[in-house]
C-alpha cells in the first residue's frame, strides 16, 4: 500500500495527467482576413494636391505599407500638443479605468488558474465539549460528557478529465485580452480626441479672427454710408441694410466665441482636469504642419492593427471557450479528496502516536436531471458565439470603411483646400476692388453688399478646409490602429507614478 505522504505527492503527477488530455469543445481559429488588397473601389492618389501658402496646404503622399510610429502626433511639429497629449495620458480618467479593468481581468486569470487548475488545501482545527447518551453505544445506561479536539489538512482535486477548466481558463485569458485592446482603443481615442479638438480650437479661433477683420472691414464701410447718407449720395436702406451686415457678423462672431469655449472646455476634460483650473496652451493653425509621409497599411494587416476588431477577435475567442466549459458541465466530474490530522480527548494528547487519523476518497459525478438547465446554457453559449462572430464581421467591416471614408476624406480634402484657397484669394481682390470703385461713385452699394458676403463665406471656408486637412489626418492614423504596437511603456501611467520613476531615473543619474 502506498503510504499516506506519497499519495499526496503524485497529486501534481494525477494533475499534469489530467491537463495533458484533450478538452471538449472547438478549438479557436483565427478569422482570416478579408481578401482585398485595397480600401476603395476605385484607384487611390498616392500624392494629394496642394495649396501654396496656407496651413494645410503642403505636400503629402501615402506611403503604402509604411509603419505607424507610436507618437504619430508629434508629426505636427507642436510642443504644446505633445505637451497636452503626456498631460492627457497621466490624468485621463477614461483612460485610468479601462487601466484598472485590465488589471482586474488579469487578476481575474490568476484566480481562475489556481481555482481551476490546483488543488484546494486547507487547514482545520477545532475543540468540543459535547453529552451523548450511551445508548448510541449499545449500552443500556447513562450518558458520558467529554471534550473532543481534532485537527485536519483537508485536500480536494478536481479531475479535469474532459478539458472544462482548461477552456473556463482559456476563456478568462480571452476576457482579459478584450479589456487589453479596450485599453488600447481608449489610449487610442484620447490622443486622437486631443489632436482633434486642438485642431479645431485652433480652427474657430482663425474663424474669429477672420470674422474681426471681416466685421472691422463692415464697420467702417457702415461708417463711410452714413456719411454718404448725409450728403445724400445714398439712401437710408444702403445705411440699415450695412447696418445689417454689421449685427450678423457681430452674432457670427458671438457663436465662435462660445464654440471656442466649448473646445476649450472639452480639452480640459480629456487632461483631466475642471475647466475652470486647466491652464490649456492656444492652438494656431499656422503654427500645425502636416506629415509629409502618410502611412497606409496593407489591408491584411488593418485587422491585426485595430484595438476595437482585436477586442471582438478575443471576445470571439472567450465564447468559443465557454462553449467548452458548457459542453464539459454535461459530462462526468471526477474528484479525489484527502485529510490528515489528530483527534484526541484531551489537547495534550492532541499530537500522541494513537490519535491520527486519515482518509483518502474518490468521487464522479454524471448529471442526469437538472431541469433542462445545462443543455440550456450549452445553447446559450453557441448563441453567445454565434453574437460575437456576428459582432466581430461588423466591427472589421467598420473598421474597412472607416479607411475608406478617410482616404477619400484627404483626397477631397486637398482638393477642396486648394479651390477654397483661390476662392478667398479672388474674392478679397474683388471685394477690394469694388470697395475702391463704390467710394469713387462707379458701383452701386448693393454691389459691395454682394462681395462683401461673398469674401466673408469664402474665409470662413478656406478656414474650415485648413482644419479639416489637420484633423483627416489624425483621422487616417487612428484608422489604421495609431502605432500602440510601437510604443514603449504603459498605455495609462499616473502622475504620481510618472513623477515617482522620473525621480529615480533622475536620482540613478
Amino acid at each position: 500500500m502506498i503510504p499516506l505522504c506519497s499519495r499526496f505527492r503524485l497529486l501534481p503527477l494525477i494533475c499534469g495527467g489530467a491537463l495533458s488530455a484533450c478538452a471538449v469543445g472547438p478549438d479557436f481559429k483565427q478569422p482570416d482576413p478579408p481578401k482585398t488588397s485595397s480600401y476603395t473601389e476605385t484607384p487611390l492618389i498616392k500624392r494629394l494636391a496642394t495649396a501654396a501658402g496656407v496651413p494645410g496646404g503642403s505636400d503629402q503622399e501615402l506611403v503604402e505599407g509604411a509603419d505607424i510610429e507610436a507618437q504619430w502626433w508629434e508629426f505636427y511639429k507642436v510642443p504644446e500638443l505633445d505637451a497636452l497629449i503626456k498631460k492627457a495620458l497621466q490624468q485621463n480618467p477614461n483612460l485610468g479605468a479601462a487601466d484598472a479593468a485590465l488589471r482586474a481581468a488579469q487578476a481575474n486569470v490568476n484566480a481562475q488558474i489556481g481555482g481551476q487548475y490546483l488543488p484546494a488545501i486547507g487547514v482545520g482545527a477545532n475543540a468540543l465539549r459535547q453529552k451523548q447518551p450511551s445508548a448510541v453505544y449499545g449500552l443500556n445506561y447513562g450518558t458520558d460528557t467529554y471534550n473532543l479536539y481534532n485537527t485536519s489538512v483537508n485536500v480536494t482535486y478536481k479531475f479535469d478529465v474532459f478539458g472544462g477548466a482548461r477552456r473556463a481558463v482559456e476563456g478568462a485569458r480571452a476576457q482579459a485580452e478584450v479589456a487589453q485592446f479596450q485599453l488600447e482603443g481608449a489610449y487610442l481615442s484620447l490622443t486622437a480626441n486631443v489632436v482633434t479638438s486642438a485642431v479645431r480650437e485652433a480652427a474657430l479661433r482663425a474663424q474669429m479672427q477672420a470674422t474681426e477683420e471681416i466685421l472691422k472691414a463692415q464697420t467702417n464701410l457702415a461708417e463711410v454710408t452714413e456719411k454718404q447718407l448725409k450728403i445724400g449720395t445714398v439712401s437710408k436702406v444702403d445705411v440699415t441694410s450695412q447696418r445689417t451686415l454689421v449685427s450678423t457678423s457681430q452674432v457670427d462672431l458671438f457663436n465662435y466665441e462660445r464654440d471656442l469655449a466649448f473646445a476649450r472646455h472639452q480639452l480640459a476634460v480629456l487632461v483631466g482636469e475642471i475647466p475652470s483650473n486647466a491652464n490649456i496652451a492656444k492652438f494656431d493653425l499656422a503654427n500645425l504642419h502636416l506629415p509629409e509621409k502618410l502611412p497606409l497599411s496593407v489591408p491584411s494587416s488593418l485587422v491585426r492593427q485595430r484595438p476595437d476588431v482585436r477586442a471582438a477577435e478575443a471576445q470571439l475567442k472567450a465564447q468559443n471557450a465557454f462553449v467548452g466549459v458548457a459542453i464539459a458541465n454535461l459530462l462526468p466530474q471526477f474528484s479525489i479528496t484527502g485529510s490528515i490530522g489528530a483527534a484526541a480527548l484531551t489537547s495534550a494528547h492532541l499530537f500522541g502516536p494513537n490519535s491520527s487519523l486519515w482518509t483518502v476518497g474518490g468521487g464522479i459525478l454524471q448529471p442526469l436531471f437538472q431541469g433542462g438547465q445545462l443543455l440550456a446554457q450549452r445553447r446559450g453559449a453557441l448563441a453567445n458565439y454565434e453574437q460575437a462572430a456576428f459582432q466581430y464581421q461588423a466591427t472589421v467591416l467598420n473598421a474597412f470603411q472607416e479607411v475608406a471614408d478617410v482616404l477619400r476624406a484627404l483626397e477631397i480634402g486637398a482638393q477642396a483646400l486648394r479651390s477654397a484657397s483661390d476662392a478667398e484669394r479672388y474674392a478679397y481682390e474683388t471685394l477690394d476692388l469694388v470697395q475702391q470703385q463704390y467710394k469713387l461713385g462707379a458701383v452701386s452699394y448693393l454691389a459691395v453688399l454682394y462681395y462683401q458676403n461673398q469674401y466673408q463665406q469664402a474665409k470662413v471656408k478656406s478656414v474650415a478646409a485648413q482644419a479639416t486637412r489637420f484633423s483627416d489626418t489624425a483621422a487616417l492614423f487612428a484608422a489604421l490602429g495609431g502605432g500602440w504596437w510601437n510604443r514603449e511603456g504603459p498605455a495609462f501611467t499616473p502622475k504620481d507614478l510618472a513623477k515617482k520613476d522620473h525621480n529615480e531615473t533622475s536620482g540613478k543619474n
